[in-house]
């Protein structure tokens, strides 16, 4: 049977390298656009916005729709 080492410090895994995130912004950005940078135009937060997005569409669309065929439902 082969001898195994004594654990070692290191993780076995390879780890995430840890980087300052370095994007392309101004310094002087207003809070405005410094919440559409990180919450909205995020990578990591983009199917949740876009999840939500198009369910506010399909409400939004459902109310035009009801304001616009809605008589036609009601039987005369």
């Amino acid at each position: 049977m082969a001898r195994r080492s004594a654990p070692s410090a290191q993780p076995s895994y390879l780890p995430h390298p840890h980087h300052e995130h370095k994007s392309l912004h101004d310094p002087d950005e207003s809070a405005f656009s410094k919440f559409l940078r990180t919450e909205v135009f995020a990578p990591e937060k983009l199917p949740g916005n876009i999840s939500i997005a198009s369910a506010v569409g399909l409400f939004v669309g459902g109310i035009i729709a009801i304001r616009t065929w809605g008589d036609l439902m009601v039987p005369a």
